[in-house]
């Protein structure tokens, strides 16, 4: 079997730059969503997803694994039960031996770096918790992305809480501090080049010139935005910040997707980017300053600027993915979370672009040519990408539902930003959770990471050594399913 994952890799490596969506399933779909247990209970400790035939599931950590051994560390704020520490999007290493795992935490939020192949978890950076008496000077909230840039930095973002504020650690595998809450040894800094919002999906342009990063505002009224950087790869140096404003879309975009006058009016089709700073990142007349700190200012002011130059407004912007269309254009994924779907932009040349409609609870079919199921797209908030391009959507539930939260391959066949079906493909099992985070292994293309996020059991109080936030790793092996995959990969290196 190593033999097999270092061929994978050799062939991940050589399409990863040109891997187009639109593959068949290489899996049999689900064809119903998970019956959430009890706390704690087997299925939590050792098989958390319901999953096609193929797919193998190993714990990497968790909560209680971490805290159990006194040469780990992971963060967990006191007083914030199911809250406590909450694993969110995950970033690999670009080697691949590590996975870093940020936290959602009210106060307090940090990143912890695991090591694959010593299994052990290091808490890396942590804000100061002294935002619960309003100081944000030193404490960060919320962190809700974590990316590895095309540099080799890590970013890190705050959504629902703190001020809204990117910020990046500039060497991700240094010495772990001995105090993350004090001795932060420099190796950060906010970007105040970046607009100030509630930041979930942020994505990195794929092409040569390494100057344009992707990024929304997670928000019932959120706008898209991309910045193009002066300096390539330079995120200090700043750039020119845009909205994304649809050709069609006529309403109030200071209001929520779904209120009046925006209720039902087109959101795709042709559209622009609408600068909100000039060149150089400063203030335009008439907009927002979308970087204000000041203690009198709206606490997320680029979705003020959004909304200063008509930014279409779409239901909770959250995650994003970059990739590439059959016709050679870039293209941004991201989900609508509020509004059950999921949509494409595909970029123009000469910096227009194409919204369409890529997934969604109502027009979209699942399973096609498979058995049917009586699962349904339920608050799509996470995206992933696998080595072709294929994009995997992942629900924010079931959170106190009873009925598991699912994960969605979307199948878009002829690459057009449509996707023909969503194959259903995981379903989680876990009292009070969501998963997310999911991340294709950048050199393991046959692997995959995935979080179980705030289950009942990190809350110790209710549930006594309870197991608390979990990553888990996912193998395609059984039954031919990884050379099903591997053959996949091939293909697309085969001339047309």
């Amino acid at each position: 079997m190593k033999k097999m994952n270092y061929a994978v890799s050799l062939i991940a490596l050589a399409v990863a730059q040109a891997a187009t969506a639109g593959t068949a399933p290489y899996f049999t779909p689900l064809t119903a969503s998970a019956v959430v247990g009890d706390a704690n209970d087997q299925n939590e400790l050792q098989a958390p997803f319901i999953a096609p035939e193929g797919l193998q599931f190993k714990n990497l950590n968790s909560l209680h694994e971490v805290e159990t051994y006194v040469n780990q560390s992971v963060q967990r704020v006191p007083g914030l039960g199911s809250g406590a520490s909450m694993f969110d999007m995950l970033a690999y290493s670009n080697d691949g031996k590590h996975i870093f795992i940020p936290h959602e935490t009210q106060v307090g939020a940090g990143v912890s770096r695991y090591d694959i192949e010593n299994d052990v978890t290091e808490l890396l950076f942590a804000g100061d918790l002294k935002g619960a008496e309003g100081d944000w000077s030193f404490d960060f909230g919320a962190f809700d992305p974590a990316r590895i840039t095309p540099n080799g930095t890590l970013w890190l973002a705050e959504e629902w809480s703190g001020m809204g504020r990117v910020v990046e650690i500039l060497d991700p595998m240094a010495e772990a501090p001995l105090n993350p809450q004090a001795d932060m040894r420099g190796n950060w800094r906010v970007l105040t080049s970046i607009p100030r919002v509630s930041h979930e999906g942020i994505g990195f342009s794929k092409t040569e010139d390494n100057k344009t990063v992707y990024f929304v505002d997670e928000d019932n009224s959120g706008s898209i935005y991309k910045i193009v950087l002066n300096v390539p790869g330079d995120y200090v140096a700043g750039g020119q910040v845009f909205v994304l404003k649809v050709d069609a879309f006529d309403g109030d975009a200071a209001e929520r997707w779904d209120r009046a006058p925006n209720v039902g009016l087109t959101r795709t089709g042709h559209a622009t980017w609408v600068a909100i700073t000039d060149e150089n990142g400063n203030d335009l007349p008439d907009v927002t300053n979308p970087f204000d700190n000041s203690e009198t200012s709206h606490n997320r002011p680029g979705r003020v600027a959004a909304d200063d130059v008509e930014g279409t407004p779409f239901g909770r912007p959250e995650d994003v993915e970059v990739g590439t269309l059959a016709s050679g254009n870039e293209v941004l994924y991201f989900t609508a979370t509020s509004e059950q779907a999921v949509y494409s932009v595909e970029m123009l040349p000469g910096g227009d672009a194409i919204v369409r409609e890529f997934a969604s609870e109502a027009n979209t079919p699942k399973n096609a040519g498979f058995e049917p199921t009586t699962g349904r797209l339920n608050s799509p908030d996470n995206l992933a990408q696998d080595a072709l391009g294929n994009i995997y959507i992942i629900e924010d539930a079931p959170n106190s539902s009873s009925t598991g939260g699912d994960t969605w391959f979307a199948r878009d066949l002829d690459n057009d930003g449509v996707a023909e079906s969503l194959d259903h493909f995981l379903s989680l099992r876990v009292r009070g959770s969501e998963a997310t985070g999911m991340v294709f292994n950048p050199v393991k293309p046959t692997e995959f990471a995935i979080s179980v996020q705030h289950p009942a059991s990190t809350d110790l109080d209710a549930v006594p050594g309870g197991f608390g936030d979990a990553v888990w790793e996912v193998r395609l092996k059984n039954n031919g399913l990884d050379k099903n995959f591997v053959k996949a990969l091939k293909d697309t290196k085969k001339p047309n």
